[in-house]
């Protein structure tokens, strides 16, 4: 009895303190690496000190619907909560993980510019809000091209499948994020542009909704703050993030290390939003909705509890 009692006063405290853990749902698109920081924290025990047990869920399309209704609490897109939030959806950027998309515009041999590609055919996602699609137009646009009238977009599917669109010579072009930059080299394909060393466009961080912010204003701050600790692993962790990669996205180390060495340089170490590249997103999200009325940074951010996050972390 006398060694049974300590063992159940151990368990006692063990499911006190798991159940004490707030629980948060937390909406992701898919497996590209910009979108790691929360489930990072998660693994590495981020959430768990600051009293938070996180579920991913992986959505695509119906993430803004999701956090409207309460099915989620979180969502990792900001292109996405941008544009639900000047159509009227009560939700706010609160903070940004990757402030520009480590995406690049990967084109066949004979291309040896991006001016080159004028009259030519280019492989596409849908062209829509999502952070890729607007990538490509402001890559075009920063040589000088139309992305209306210079080229034409045809939507070809998922990134393998726009590979193999230009193996097969029907386009002559497309937007590649991490592996497939890599794979895509490897096929003897040129990347002419990284679109996150012409702009800032913020592309994952945190959106969730005004009723979060006004009532849980201190779980917003904790996760915030597990997410900067996520990021600032990442810039300094090359071998256990490659590992985390591996485990995550069920890659090989190859493939892991092409990964990270390729979006390494897009994370941040602080979670701040960039004012001039969430203009950007607002004037793109403003011309895919239709929205021509004048939308302000306060209508699609709040970045008050980003603030005192930092100084909690000692972030200047």
């Amino acid at each position: 009895m006398k060694k049974i009692l300590p063992a159940l006063i151990i368990l006692f405290f063990f499911h006190t303190s798991v159940d004490a853990l707030d629980k948060i749902r937390v909406a992701f698109p898919g497996p590209p690496a910009q979108f790691i920081p929360i489930a990072l924290a998660e693994k590495k025990g981020f959430l768990k000190d600051e009293g938070l047990q996180g579920e991913m869920v992986q959505m695509r399309g119906v993430g803004m619907a999701a956090l409207a209704s309460g099915d989620i609490d979180y969502h990792a897109v900001i292109g996405s909560g941008v544009a639900a939030a000047i159509q009227g959806l009560p939700a706010r950027v609160v903070a940004c993980f990757v402030p520009a998309p480590p995406v690049v515009l990967i084109a066949r041999p004979e291309f040896k510019s991006v001016k080159d590609l004028k009259g030519r055919t280019i492989g596409a996602n849908p062209i829509g809000a999502s952070a890729p699609s607007a990538s490509i137009r402001m890559i075009l646009r920063h040589f000088g091209l139309d992305p209306a009238k210079d080229v034409k977009f045809v939507a070809t599917g998922d990134a393998p499948a726009r590979l193999a669109m230009m193996q097969q010579g029907l386009t002559v072009a497309t937007l590649a994020s991490a592996p497939f930059d890599h794979l895509g080299t490897k096929m003897g394909f040129v990347i002419l542009a990284k679109a996150y060393e012409l702009f800032s466009y913020p592309d994952s961080g945190l959106v969730t909704s005004t009723k979060k912010i006004k009532e849980k204003p201190d779980e917003v701050k904790r996760l915030i703050k597990a997410g900067v600790r996520a990021n600032q692993y990442i810039r300094a962790n090359r071998e256990g993030t490659i590992q985390f990669l591996m485990e995550r996205q069920k890659i090989d180390r190859e493939l892991a290390v092409a990964t990270y060495d390729s979006v390494v340089k897009t994370f941040n170490e602080d979670g701040s939003v960039p004012e001039n590249g969430l203009r950007l997103v607002i004037e793109e999200s403003k011309k895919v909705t239709k929205v021509t009325r004048e939308v302000s940074f306060n209508e699609v951010a709040d970045l008050s509890i980003l603030g005192e996050a930092q100084r909690e972390l000692g972030i200047k």
